[in-house]
């Protein structure tokens, strides 16, 4: 018969739990404040910028073709001569940015990268590795609100067709009217905007799912595992590109609206 021998381990020190927050001894909370601070100064100026309703197009006036993104497509009966879509929305007078908002907004807040980024910051849940979490119950994403989490993939499609019309405003900031074809400050900054939310949106995490997340044999669907090897580098970089894009997608608001205020030139370049 073999004897079983059992060996006490008492482990000293102070153990994490509920009553101990983390045992890590570096500065951890920065990356939660950080994200903390860049969101809010978002939101805060996105929703200030949305219900401005002026000085968010330079036009002819100016020799220029400048939109911000925020309000393109200009779909208010009441747009800015020159910024109207090819068609508006009869008898809405407010803002149009409030209606545009709502779906690369949407597209962002249910982002999976957003998603733990802002449980992070916001909710602590957890707000970093080894740091316990700041609620006593999980439920996931199954409940309302976070059940509508799930809706992630069609604010995709609709980013697409909000980029595909950002990039159409960047084509058209090469035409100056009065002047003819040229680059001007404002023709780059409409580009590398469009640029950026490209990038973000085909390096999201449902993009790349879309091109290959549910074949089973890559061989039988060749062009679809063409689409997923060159979306999986970008991928990698999904956090870059949300970061850089949210940022610059603000600063280009910021450019056209200074410009058409008046108080900054948008200088030609050739």
């Amino acid at each position: 018969m073999t004897s079983v021998s059992e060996t006490k381990v008492q482990l000293g020190g102070t153990r994490g739990g509920p009553d101990v927050a983390t045992l890590r001894q570096d500065r951890w909370w920065i990356q939660p404040v950080v994200t903390v601070s860049i969101l809010t100064a978002f939101i805060i100026y996105s929703t200030w910028a949305a219900f401005q309703n002026k000085n968010y197009y330079v036009g002819v006036q100016m020799h220029r073709d400048l939109i911000s993104p925020f309000y393109s497509p200009c779909l208010a009966s009441d747009c800015v001569a020159g910024s109207k879509a090819g068609f508006a929305l009869s008898g809405w007078t407010l803002s149009p940015a409030l209606l545009i908002l709502i779906f690369p907004l949407g597209f962002r807040l249910t982002c999976y990268y957003y998603r733990r980024s802002y449980y992070r910051a916001f909710w602590w849940s957890p707000p970093a590795c080894a740091v316990a979490d700041a609620h006593s119950s999980y439920s996931g994403e199954t409940r309302f609100p976070l059940i509508m989490q799930n809706i992630h993939r069609y604010f995709f499609y609709a980013g697409l067709v909000f980029n595909a019309l950002l990039t159409y405003d960047a084509i058209r900031a090469f035409h100056q009217p009065g002047i003819g074809f040229g680059v001007t400050v404002g023709t780059i900054v409409l580009t590398v905007n469009a640029g950026l939310l490209w990038a973000y949106s085909l390096s999201c995490h449902a993009c790349r799912h879309l091109c290959g997340g549910q074949v089973k044999s890559f061989k039988a669907h060749p062009i679809r595992y063409r689409f997923w090897k060159i979306l999986t580098p970008l991928n990698a970089k999904h956090m870059n590109f949300a970061w850089s894009s949210l940022i610059f997608v603000a600063f280009t608001d910021v450019y056209v609206r200074l410009v058409a205020s008046g108080a900054w030139t948008d200088f030609r370049l050739f």
